[in-house]
């Protein structure tokens, strides 16, 4: 075969031969390539490049190997520059050099498979703050497995990770990718983030890559005017260079028209699925890929259709694997079937669930509390079905840009007040027992103060100091996968909020799968600071309904009040739109929970009530 089609089958970037490495990069205004590295003393003359139809440049270099420093250098017109591999796996550092990469590693016995969809608890993690163990250095990935234990006793089951891919400088949130195809080196480069996909997957936990396809940069980006073309003043080849540049975030957005970038993306979906084994991929404000300013009509036609085919391929390939949006524009057409014009995704961040509760348990008064925006925010779902939405109270956007911690919100500069563990605690029950895919934020289950910083480490010692609101969340996630059998509902598709009675602030609702005893759940939320000891709600059937959890014990935290509940005898006396009601007690800013033994059958069991 001869050099050209042997490179091309390779594909881009620096592949591992036999006997060499190939190397092929596309710069379709260069008048000269050549790569140059640690194999050549970096020579511009000794591995100059030959040129293709379409604009790439390929060659083989017999003595390079895995290991190897290397840039590409670049000749247009009077022009000579230094670039480093858009396709580079490994780089030393954004500005440094890429590196020949060895994607071989040993996954032994790895068959992971990801829960179903509507089984999943999500745990949001930023790499460098989730267990950093030195104080001037960002956390890594074997800081991380070190708590991995803690997250599976907590009993989520998947990872959603804040982007790790090549960013300007240590410290980063991640959305700034300098490189796509390259794993942040702070973090512990490529090896490290399989060895740590691989740890997950050990202890049961599914990892979700965050990705950021609608900006690249804008600092330490060697794609800006890769090959010396530009208009406009413009980024050249990988960019839009007109108006439709313009991103919140620089004028950086990739031009999804031109079919060498819509591959680029296309190739670094695949790269997470393929090299590294995630279980789905989080695309970062998708609004700003398919609308130039995100909100109005302003769309991107283009982006639109890249999602489209890359949710497509993903879907045909790795069935099974997640595939989120964040929009946050309540846009039903993200989470619809590519068939009806949908864009594909799997399911997408709510605003309609975060925004109104935050806000109803952040007021000060209790008399603000709007139970009408609690049912609206647990009836929400895209296209009649909910678990197309992930719901949550806290994510890295509603923690900082001038947002804080749930709790921080709630008693500014107490967040450790009776307050602020009562209605915080409140908020995430709401997320794990309404229907929809439930995430937590780091740190969010031992009452994490403060708001985020990629600078600011988790504080491990809240988890001893508020282990008992740790065992409230790890108790609702049990109640949340049914691990006991006795709760089946809260992973089905149904919800009735039945009872809203805003003048108190209570809110009861049923969910369900199927219906019937160990499927049938009622949530009661107690938005007020009082309790109550006759308080009647309806129920789907009558018989006794057993207590599953109380959020007011004092085993969760010795500030709560243990006001006395118990089970529940229902009676057949229809009450809320159902053929039955009981009577129960609850104290402050109280969740109950409650369920029927399986078994357990009457003949009013699966009478629903009034339909959501």
């Amino acid at each position: 075969m001869e050099v050209m089609e042997r490179v091309a089958a390779t594909g881009m970037g620096a592949v591992l031969l036999e006997d060499a490495v190939s190397f092929r990069v596309w710069a379709p205004h260069a008048d000269r390539v050549s790569v140059v590295g640690s194999f050549n003393d970096w020579s511009a003359d000794a591995s100059e490049m030959q040129r293709d139809e379409k604009g790439c440049w390929f060659t083989e270099v017999k003595n390079a190997k895995a290991g190897d420093e290397y840039k590409f250098q670049i000749c247009n017109g009077d022009q000579t520059f230094e670039r480093i591999d858009p396709y580079a796996r490994e780089v030393t550092n954004s500005v440094g050099n890429a590196v020949v990469h060895d994607p071989e590693f040993d996954w032994a016995d790895d068959d992971f498979k990801m829960p179903n969809h509507n089984e999943l608890v999500i745990y949001e993690m930023h790499i460098g703050t989730f267990n950093r163990t030195d104080p001037d250095q960002p956390g890594d990935f074997a800081d991380a497995i070190k708590r991995l234990g803690h997250l599976k006793k907590l009993g989520v089951n998947a990872i959603e990770i804040m982007p790790v891919a090549e960013f300007a400088g240590d410290w980063s949130w991640g959305y700034n990718p300098a490189h796509i195809f390259a794993i942040e080196q702070a973090y512990g480069g490529p090896d490290a983030l399989k060895r740590f996909v691989k740890a997950a997957h050990a202890e049961g936990l599914a990892v979700i890559m965050d990705v950021v396809y609608n900006h690249f940069g804008p600092s330490d980006l060697d794609l800006w005017q890769f090959d010396g073309w530009s208009e406009n003043g413009g980024g050249g080849i990988y960019f839009y260079n007109d108006w439709r540049s313009t991103t919140p975030w620089g004028e950086t957005r990739p031009d999804y028209g031109r079919g060498e970038v819509r591959q680029f993306i296309f190739d670094n979906a695949m790269m997470w699925l393929n090299e590294y084994r995630v279980d789905g991929l989080r695309y970062d404000m998708t609004a700003y890929i398919r609308k130039v300013n995100g909100i109005d009509a302003s769309d991107i036609p283009e982006g639109w259709s890249l999602m489209q085919w890359i949710n497509g391929e993903v879907a045909n390939a790795f069935p099974g694997k997640l595939l989120v949006a964040e929009d946050l524009q309540g846009d039903p057409y993200l989470t619809q079937t590519l068939s009806s014009g949908g864009a594909g995704f799997s399911t997408q961040w709510d605003a309609h669930f975060v925004h109104p509760v935050r806000d109803v348990v952040q007021q000060v008064e209790d008399d603000y509390r709007d139970m009408h925006k609690i049912r609206d925010a647990l009836q929400f779902r895209y296209n009649d079905d909910a678990f197309q939405r992930v719901i949550y109270s806290e994510s890295h956007d509603e923690i900082a840009n001038g947002k804080s911690r749930v709790p921080e919100e709630i008693t500014p500069g107490e967040a450790d007040s009776y307050h602020a563990q009562k209605l915080s605690t409140v908020a995430a029950a709401l997320a794990l027992t309404a229907p929809g895919i439930p995430m937590l934020m780091q740190g969010q289950e031992f009452v994490e103060d403060l708001h985020f910083d990629d600078a600011d480490p988790l504080d491990w010692d809240r988890a001893e100091q508020f282990r008992g609101i740790t065992r409230l969340y790890r108790d609702l996630i049990s109640l949340r996968l049914n691990e006991n059998g006795i709760s089946r509902g809260l992973v089905g598709q149904h919800i009735n909020v039945h009872h809203v009675n805003d003048g108190d602030k209570v809110v009861a609702f049923h969910r369900w799968c199927d219906g019937g005893a160990g499927d049938d759940v009622v949530v009661l939320v107690n938005f007020a600071d009082r309790s109550w000891d006759h308080y009647q709600i309806g129920f789907p059937s009558e018989g006794t309904w057993r207590l599953r959890l109380n959020s007011d014990w004092t085993g969760y935290s010795d500030d709560f009040c243990d006001h006395p509940v118990s089970d529940v005898v229902v009676e057949a006396v229809g009450r809320d739109g159902y053929p039955a009601n009981g009577t129960l007690s609850f104290g402050p800013y109280a969740i109950l929970i409650l369920s029927k033994e399986p078994g357990d059958s009457d003949a009013n069991d699966s009478q629903t009530g009034e339909q959501e």
